[in-house]
């Protein structure tokens, strides 16, 4: 790779941002961001999710009237959610997936936050202002209840290490396999999940000890790292008090899309070759987001 590409150059040199050590290998950055996508529209098509069964699903939630105000902040974000919807299916028409595909991740985010939104407005009426408290309360109302369908449910309630590791238990007993390389099968598929979703903890956990190191506790304590016993103390009270679910691995996947690994997503011709193969042809990437956000979700 010669210096006049931009992959080499930001390897080479880094950027304003990170430094050279810091920049994802494209090796496992592009491939990785891939195959969580078409691992849930594996899942998604081989789990049946879709309008019906999720009428089936939340049977057994109990109805009530709602305000006119309430309901239309409820339709509101549906009919934003829906947008997001139609923007991805025109972008799925575009010849050149790498022109397209970082827009088709945001716009796949927001049609999932849309949606999540309403659901919260539907629960309790109210509308979280920021996407990290819209996804600790879909995490509460939802995903803590069971009122979340897979493969959308895994969670997990503490940040710890030994509660993550914990946690972690029952999706990797559903599948093995590297988020870097392709999934095929539902097992898989699930492999894929457990990796993305273990990979989220541990980006929290980074997230979480950047918020410790700022905060003036730490600062009192007079050290750079967790190496002591008051600021492990004071980073475990703060992974304690923080939990993961599906939206905070949407926001993740959005991040990649809009900063971490966005340069892989839409430069050059190796790219779009990672993706058509990772993603099942022409189109495939942006036809699982797609799908998946319609319910459909066929692999």
């Amino acid at each position: 790779m010669t210096i006049n590409s931009l992959y080499a150059r930001m390897r080479t040199h880094g950027t304003l941002s990170e430094p050279k050590e810091d920049i994802p290998d494209a090796v496992f950055a592009l491939p990785s961001t891939v195959h969580w996508m078409r691992a849930m529209a594996i899942l998604v098509t081989s789990l049946d999710v879709g309008f019906v069964t999720g009428r089936d699903f939340y049977q057994r939630v109990q109805r009530k009237t709602l305000p006119e105000r309430q309901l239309n902040s409820i339709y509101e974000q549906l009919l934003f959610a829906l947008n997001q919807l139609a923007t991805l299916d025109v972008l799925a028409t575009a010849a050149n997936k790498a022109d397209v595909a970082r827009t088709g991740i945001v716009a796949w985010y927001y049609g999932v936050y849309g949606a999540a939104s309403a659901m919260i407005a539907a629960a309790d009426g109210s509308f979280p202002e920021t996407h990290a408290a819209t996804a600790r309360q879909w995490d509460r109302q939802f995903a803590v209840p069971g009122l979340v369908m897979a493969p959308f449910a895994d969670r997990i309630d503490r940040l710890g290490k030994a509660e993550v590791e914990a946690a972690l238990r029952v999706p990797r007993a559903r599948g093995k396999h590297s988020l870097t390389t392709r999934p095929e099968t539902v097992d898989d598929a699930w492999g894929c999940m457990a990796e993305y979703l273990s990979g989220s903890a541990g980006w929290e956990q980074w997230n979480v000890q950047i918020s410790v190191r700022d905060s003036p506790a730490f600062r009192a304590l007079g050290v750079k790292d967790f190496k002591t016993k008051a600021a492990r103390a004071l980073r475990d009270e703060a992974f304690n008090r923080r939990s993961l679910c599906f939206l905070h691995e949407a926001f993740r996947y959005r991040g990649k899309a809009n900063y971490r690994d966005a340069i892989y997503l839409a430069y050059g011709q190796d790219a779009g070759r990672v993706r058509r193969r990772s993603a099942g042809g022409a189109g495939g990437f942006q036809r699982h987001g797609c799908r998946l956000l319609r319910g459909e979700g066929r692999a």
